[in-house]
């Protein structure tokens, strides 16, 4: 915010002060040495009337040689002078006797007492001098006198005096005059001053008014250009500025958006901390990471956030890690697995500001890996089991004789089983690797669901009645239920979980089949009561080889990979499979699947 200075203070003030005294002490200077001048070229003036009339006439007075003798000549022609002259005449003797003068009442009186003593005594010293001073009556007067010499001897002086009051009425008219011309000329420097100074601070005001616009964000100012001096390219550049500004504001404007949408959509959580340990930035994917508010960003220190995780996550560790490059390390938090890189950031001049901080949750990726190893691991164990089988009853058959034909038959039909086995996991494993890569052909038509339910149900109904199962069909089975499917993938599905559903439910058990469907999507429930799951490994039974009871499972010939396979086929069918299970109380399978367009049935492929 610019602050406005007082009105005596601005440069207009300062510029129309500074012209007015350029003025004054000018015209000041030029008035003092005009009155100087003036007096002096009076004074001299009169100083060589004095001399004119002197060196015409002191010739006759050297003629004599004792001046008391001729006295009244001398007076006579002192008379004769004077009625030409506005000056007094004396003439003294070597005594300082008025032996002439032009006033008469003076005759015989003493010089010293009558005129100036210091000239007289300069002039019977042999020196023409001058002196101004002020008679009884204040009359101001101008004293000269001249030496007169007769055979090399001063017999007296003659002494001329002036009256110079007109000399001073002059100069003091032209004081007047001067001073009155001084004061027009002030009062004209002002308004030209202020003309003038209103010119050069208009353009400036105008700059000013419009940089405090600027300043609070308004870029749409542009000064008017009205001359070609250096007002005008003030105000030229100002624009050129403004311009110049207004596109690097809108380009860092457009850099900040930018990188705040880019660290608001960060995945990874971002953090930078200074040199004293605080937190200057934090993305929201931190916060929300290491759950933390705005609050506890701006209150609480790196340490007490991120230290108490790990001894070495403390600042100090590591700022002293990345003083030779980026490091990083792994901190598990909150049930989540995270990868922390770090590295200073430097400022304009090459110094650390401090260090960026990348966290990224990997717990994704730790699951990956972890799967992958029990995927490698779970193979084989998978192929072990039925090879070491396979193996040890085939060389029991090489390497002993037997006679006995059953127990020939008891070993090949052992044998035969492991390999189907084997046979059935490899098939399994090559579906599911098709589904993987989108390689899986599918035959999709337009087909009534119920349909291929109850074909599903039909192919294990005897198995339920080997357990004394109740296999009940909750769903009209008149009903029609269009849906455009893979019959034989999705008949895999109702078989993998109505298969489960008979394993997993005892003796005597019940399952509840129901299927029906609302505006947009068909619905297959499965549900038995069974011995059911725990809470806390349903989440997991569509990962490939986990059993829930996995002792059981191997000896019932289960491979861990159906639901895995079932629920890939329903998701390539656009639909969804879920499980609802509690542990010893049973297990709910929901299938949906999209219902078919309502047109005339149509082949896919």
């Amino acid at each position: 915010m610019i602050v406005k200075k007082k009105r005596w203070s601005s440069i207009r003030w300062r510029i129309i002060l500074i012209y007015f005294l350029l003025v004054f002490i000018a015209m000041t200077i030029i008035g003092v040495f005009i009155m100087s001048e003036l007096e002096a070229y009076q004074m001299k003036s009169i100083r060589n009337n004095f001399t004119e009339i002197v060196q015409g006439n002191i010739l006759s007075f050297q003629e004599y040689g004792n001046l008391d003798e001729h006295k009244e000549e001398i007076q006579n022609d002192i008379l004769a002078w004077s009625k030409s002259l506005r000056e007094e005449m004396f003439v003294v003797n070597s005594d300082f006797i008025i032996i002439a003068s032009s006033n008469p009442n003076y005759l015989g009186k003493s010089g010293l007492d009558l005129l100036n003593q210091s000239i007289l005594v300069k002039g019977l010293s042999g020196e023409i001098a001058e002196e101004d001073g002020i008679l009884p009556s204040g009359i101001p007067v101008k004293n000269m006198v001249f030496p007169i010499e007769s055979d090399n001897e001063i017999t007296g002086v003659v002494c001329l005096r002036a009256d110079i009051s007109s000399v001073y009425e002059i100069q003091n008219q032209s004081k007047v005059i001067f001073i009155q011309a001084m004061i027009v000329a002030l009062i004209i420097t002002l308004l030209l001053g202020f003309l003038i100074a209103r010119s050069i601070t208009v353009p400036i005001i105008d700059v000013t008014e419009k940089a405090e616009k600027m300043s609070r964000g308004d870029f749409s100012q542009v000064v008017d250009v009205k001359s070609d001096d250096e007002i005008g390219q003030l105000a030229s550049m100002f624009n050129l500025l403004r311009e110049k500004l207004d596109h690097t504001l809108s380009e860092i404007s457009n850099e900040k958006n930018k990188l705040e949408a880019i660290l608001k959509n960060m995945v990874d959580g971002l953090l930078a901390v200074d040199l004293n340990g605080r937190i200057i930035l934090a993305n929201q994917s931190a916060m929300l990471m290491l759950s933390l508010t705005q609050e506890e960003i701006a209150e609480k220190s790196y340490d007490e956030i991120m230290g108490k995780l790990s001894d070495n996550l403390r600042f100090e560790c590591i700022r002293e890690n990345c003083k030779n490059g980026s490091s990083h390390d792994i901190f598990h938090y909150g049930g989540f697995y995270y990868d922390i890189r770090y590295d200073r950031f430097k400022d304009e001049n090459d110094q650390d500001v401090g260090i960026i901080i990348l966290i990224q949750d990997i717990t994704e990726q730790q699951k990956l890996e972890n799967m992958q190893r029990d995927f490698v691991a779970n193979v084989s164990h998978e192929l072990k089991t039925p090879l070491t089988t396979i193996k040890s009853y085939t060389e029991t058959l090489v390497d002993r004789e037997i006679n006995d034909t059953g127990t020939i038959m008891s070993f090949l039909k052992i044998i035969d089983a492991e390999a189907d086995r084997m046979s059935r996991l490899v098939r399994e494993l090559l579906q599911l690797s098709r589904l993987d890569h989108k390689q899986e052909r599918w035959y999709k038509k337009e087909l009534n669901l119920i349909n291929v339910l109850k074909t599903s149900i039909t192919k294990v109904e005897m198995t339920a009645q080997n357990k004394n199962q109740q296999l009940n069909q909750i769903f009209d089975p008149t009903q029609k239920i269009m849906t455009v499917i893979d019959r034989d993938r999705i008949d895999q599905v109702f078989l993998n979980v109505l298969s489960n559903a008979i394993t997993y439910t005892k003796e005597g058990g019940r399952i509840d089949v129901d299927a029906y469907k609302d505006e947009k999507y068909a619905h297959v429930i499965i549900k038995d009561n069974g011995i059911g799951i725990s809470e806390n490994e349903v989440h997991r039974v569509f990962e490939r080889f986990y059993r829930v009871d996995k002792a059981r499972s191997r000896e019932m010939g289960g491979t861990g990979l159906g639901l895995s396979i079932a629920k890939q086929i329903i998701e390539e069918h656009d639909g969804s499979i879920n499980i609802e299970s509690k542990l010893g109380k049973g297990t709910k399978v929901s299938i949906k699947l999209p219902l078919a367009p309502r047109r005339g049935i149509r082949n896919i492929e």
